[in-house]
């Protein structure tokens, strides 16, 4: 088998197996982790998935129990499982992405909005917004429409920080409303202030300094050509890409 290829090892695949479905019909049905494994080399590569090589099995049954599983979610809870037997609560961090989508991705059933997919200033885009643990790992992953407010997106995961002693984010999430429901949960917001604040806003300047980890961790997502550029037209299949990717480049 070529080097070029991906495959999932021994421990990797012991982490995943346990979450997937069990007992799938089928009377020749090619192994899972081969399948899966022929998935990532996709997400990595960019490719077609007509073009996935023949190593990984069909191309139509790599991207069939891809459509079929992300329509199950079940992408999205392998990572959400992982990240529950090893995320550290201490410190979160919220940012968010943009991502261009390739024309490719247009046409969805619902139109462009139902699909997470926005006119900015970069054209048409989806953006990823994340909050990573003190480690810069990724524990939860929404896509909202490119042109969607930082602020706005924070809302979908306010509610992820509980039990965490302190968030941070920058001047893109300096709102009133996210400052306070950070603190009535007990959370500590370490957000600088706008520039055009009349007073001036005090937050942790050492701790704000490590925000640099969940840019590092979007610099790594995108080194997988599928999430650099987004190729999907459905957003459930996008974020399970994202979902996917997060977990071999963080959890596996």
């Amino acid at each position: 088998m070529s080097r070029s290829l991906f495959w999932l090892s021994d421990e990797a695949w012991a982490a995943i197996e346990p979450h997937l479905p069990k007992n799938q019909p089928g009377a020749r049905r090619v192994d899972d982790r081969r399948v899966i494994s022929g998935i990532i080399h996709m997400l990595k590569c960019g490719g077609r998935w007509a073009d996935c090589p023949s190593e990984y099995g069909p191309s139509t049954t790599v991207y069939n129990r891809w459509n079929r599983w992300s329509r199950r979610g079940i992408w999205t809870r392998i990572l959400a499982a992982l990240t529950e037997q090893g995320w550290i609560a201490e410190t979160g961090q919220i940012d968010s992405s943009y991502i261009k989508a390739h024309r490719s991705a247009g046409g969805a059933k619902g139109g462009p909005r139902a699909n997470a997919i926005g006119i900015s200033r970069g054209g048409r885009t989806t953006k990823i917004h994340a909050l990573v643990d003190v480690l810069g790992r990724p524990l939860r992953l929404v896509l909202t429409p490119g042109n969607t407010s930082d602020v706005k997106g924070a809302d979908l995961l306010i509610g992820e920080t509980i039990g965490m002693k302190r968030v941070i984010a920058d001047r893109g999430y300096d709102a009133n409303r996210i400052r306070v429901a950070l603190r009535e949960q007990g959370t500590i917001p370490v957000i600088p202030g706008r520039r055009n604040r009349k007073r001036p806003i005090q937050y942790d300047e050492r701790r704000y300094k490590d925000r640099w980890r969940v840019e590092a961790m979007f610099c790594r997502l995108k080194d997988f050509r599928r999430i650099a550029t987004r190729y999907d037209k459905l957003a459930r299949n996008f974020l399970s890409a994202v979902s996917l990717a997060a977990a071999v480049a963080f959890w596996l």
